[in-house]
């Protein structure tokens, strides 16, 4: 009986140090607030918010991703000479974040999340990107941690959505208005007019896209 107790307890650590990786890359930060940055992107495999238009469907079943050792990630993100990592998904709250941000932490990384807001926060997280999604509402006490609101607009009634969710956020939260991929030229220049007359916003472009770099 000690004997199958160990091997439970052994199970947990394995299970509790690792996590599923759809994949992991250095690039440039391309949306939001800290576009044009040097990052090392971490996305993770899991995701039950399920938006119609997302362009990383193949990311939203965890088990199709293989289970990666948080120090084995960490170190591949350390062979880089940036030091700013952003865990994405899928949506990646669907895990527990504390070793991974503790190990990112370790080796002088600031972390940003890119989150729907769907699952509790965990971990240590420098920068927290909320982007709402119509498909699965965001906790409520997400919106006074955010540091970053993200509203993707594919259709015109998406700009009254952006304000319902504005007027949650705490002052100092950054506001972005950014067009869904497929509906650029349609979306873009009422996004621009918009924010001429709501100057409160900014404009988040996926400037990768045009760079063509992941």
């Amino acid at each position: 009986m000690k004997e199958q107790e160990t091997m439970v307890e052994v199970n947990n650590e394995v299970i509790k140090n690792k996590l599923p990786l759809m994949e992991a890359f250095y690039t440039v930060q391309g949306e939001g607030f800290h576009q044009g940055k040097a990052a090392y992107f971490i996305r993770l495999g899991g995701c039950d918010v399920g938006c119609v238009w997302c362009d990383v469907k193949e990311s939203w079943n965890a088990g199709h991703h293989p289970q990666i050792f948080i120090k084995e990630i960490v170190k591949e993100a350390t062979q880089y000479p940036g030091r700013l990592a952003v865990i994405t998904g899928g949506e990646p709250l669907m895990h527990d974040l504390s070793d991974l941000c503790d190990a990112l932490h370790e080796e002088g990384f600031t972390i940003n999340i890119e989150t729907s807001g769907a699952h509790p926060l965990s971990g240590n997280l420098d920068w927290i990107c909320l982007s709402p999604k119509k498909f699965k509402a965001p906790l409520p006490e997400m919106y006074q941690q955010a540091d970053e609101l993200k509203i993707i607009i594919y259709n015109k009634s998406d700009f009254q959505w952006a304000e319902d969710f504005a007027v949650r956020m705490r002052p100092d939260c950054k506001l972005y208005l950014q067009p869904e991929w497929s509906k650029s030229d349609k979306m873009l220049p009422q996004i621009i007019e918009y924010v001429k007359t709501h100057p409160q916003w900014r404009i988040s472009l996926q400037v990768h896209k045009y760079m063509n770099i992941p």
